[in-house]
């Protein structure tokens, strides 16, 4: 598994690399699925435009530990192949990467659960600090916003 919680500019992963770390893994052959998620920064919140974003953690060895939980839950809840994530922290802006996860299963079903509570657990039960810079002003979202 790679699990990496990096800044913007420390290190370059895209998708494509996430997804062939996955299929050099041990487990390939008894997986039928790989789904595959990008987050990125959107452009427009309602009616704003968003100029850029910050995310940032008070604690990125907590937030490191806490990802890596939440993986290693999922991959045991949903007996999943092999996962791949990476968060990027730092300043962002329209259409730039932020959030990378990759799972490879047996059956599509369990690997898009698994996909799916990577996703909603990393964006609300970790310590993560957005601000959104607008053309209306600065918003400070919080973990679960």
């Amino acid at each position: 598994m790679l699990i990496k919680i990096i800044e913007k500019d420390e290190e370059k992963i895209t998708i494509s690399d996430l997804i062939e770390n996955v299929k050099k893994s041990s487990q390939i052959d008894e997986c039928g699925a790989i789904f595959s998620f990008e987050g990125i920064v959107r452009g427009k919140e309602d009616e704003t435009e968003v100029k850029k974003l910050i995310l940032s953690t008070p604690n990125k060895k907590e937030i490191q530990n806490g990802l890596e939980s939440i993986v290693k839950e999922a991959k045991e809840k949903y007996s999943t192949g092999d996962i791949a994530v990476v968060h990027y922290l730092g300043e962002f802006y329209t259409g730039e990467t932020l959030f990378l996860v990759v799972v490879s299963g047996n059956h599509r079903q369990e690997t898009l659960k698994a996909l799916q509570e990577i996703i909603e657990r990393t964006k609300f039960d970790l310590d993560f600090q957005k601000d959104e810079h607008t053309t209306q002003g600065t918003n400070i979202i919080m973990s679960g916003g």
